[in-house]
């Protein structure tokens, strides 16, 4: 992702590791957890990109390089290990997919790959998405300076879903180039969806890495499918308040149906069996500006998911540091505490929660 969530995100590493332990007790047991959420998994390790498939789940421990598989009250599973920051995961058909985070530079093994794994089978490189970033550029502004150094992130894969029905591709968020990818069978990329420049509220005239290009970058984060058959994609706005934008994709042409807009820097969505959108905004409440956060400041309280009905109503349901998130059998399930061994320096922390109806509470403004 760019350099602008993680120097948020860096707010919270200056709050006090002694109120995170207190407000989440290492040991707290599965089925705890604040009215309407519900804890199925706990111990991770910075949990990112949420599956499921066949009622288990699958998460990505980005600080652990894992890919655990989780049976909701069991304890997980080490499915893949060995990955370079994985930050994105998916199950299709019994074959995981996986997408690791940004290589250090263009060059650097490890980073900026998508994966594939079948059980019984060596798991193998599918594309390598930092090798068309250099090539293709899809947003088309400036990669390097006068220096030669890149501008900002090139290619920071952070989500993937694979195609569902009869469609082979697999989709993959890449919030450095600002592109939704598709990835056919043999290993093929194609641009599939650019989202535009947001220039309007706090971004509007906001100066860019690029200078031809003034405003926030959308930044792809997030990737579900919807019941209309729809791809929708959740973009980071340059963490402007009120500027995160979700996005319904015909899932052929990757022309956009439908805009959802008024979030806060959201970094995951999934869709309900009713259309209802659901968006993770990871760092909501937390604390404004650069220094330390106030003495009794309880990282717990960052982070909520923020819900959008079909009527157009909103509500937000209160979750520590929500990431990833998917809809499946009739309920939301989300990370949580996904950024504590990253930012606050408490490994472990990680879980994965069931969010009912009953968490969630109406929002008067849709920007609040």
């Amino acid at each position: 992702m760019t350099h602008r969530l993680r120097s948020a995100a860096l707010v919270l590493a200056a709050a006090t590791t002694t109120s995170l332990a207190l407000a989440v007790p290492a040991h707290a047991a599965p089925g705890s957890g604040p009215g309407g959420v519900t804890v199925i998994a706990q111990g991770l390790d910075d949990p990112f990109g949420l599956a499921s498939e066949n009622g288990r789940f699958y998460v990505a421990e980005s600080s652990a390089g894992e890919i655990s598989g989780i049976i909701p009250g069991g304890t997980p599973s080490v499915r893949l290990a060995g990955f370079a920051g994985p930050s994105g995961v998916d199950r299709r058909d019994g074959t995981l997919y996986v997408v690791t985070g940004e290589a250090q530079q263009p060059g650097a093994s490890g980073g900026s790959l998508l994966w594939s794994s079948r059980r019984g089978e060596p798991r193998r490189v599918l594309a390598d998405l930092m090798a068309y970033e250099l090539a293709n550029n899809p947003d088309g502004q400036r990669q390097f300076g006068d220096d030669g150094a890149p501008l900002d992130a090139l290619s920071n894969p952070f989500a993937v879903l694979a195609g569902r029905g009869g469609d082979a591709r697999v989709f993959v968020a890449d919030a450095g180039a600002n592109a939704v990818l598709a990835v056919g069978p043999s290993g093929r990329v194609s641009t599939f969806f650019v989202p535009p420049v947001v220039t309007t509220g706090a971004c509007e005239g906001v100066p860019n890495n690029d200078p031809e290009h003034t405003g926030c970058d959308s930044v792809p984060t997030g990737l579900a499918w919807g019941p209309d058959g729809h791809l929708y994609v959740s973009t980071l706005s340059g963490e402007a308040p009120g500027e995160g934008r979700v996005y319904a994709l015909d899932a052929g042409d990757g022309s956009v149906v439908d805009e959802v807009s008024g979030f806060t820097a959201p970094t995951g969505v999934a869709v309900g069996d009713d259309g209802t959108v659901f968006v993770s905004e990871l760092l909501e409440g937390a604390p404004a500006g650069d220094g330390p956060p106030p003495p009794d400041f309880d990282p717990a309280s960052v982070g909520r998911i923020v819900a959008v009905a079909p009527d157009g109503s909103r509500s937000a349901a209160q979750v520590a540091m929500p990431l990833g998130l998917r809809f499946t059998g009739g309920h939301l399930y989300s990370t949580a505490f996904s950024v504590a061994g990253l930012f606050l320096g408490q490994p472990g922390l990680g879980q994965v929660v069931r969010v009912d109806d009953s968490a969630f509470a109406p929002l008067d403004d849709p920007a609040s």
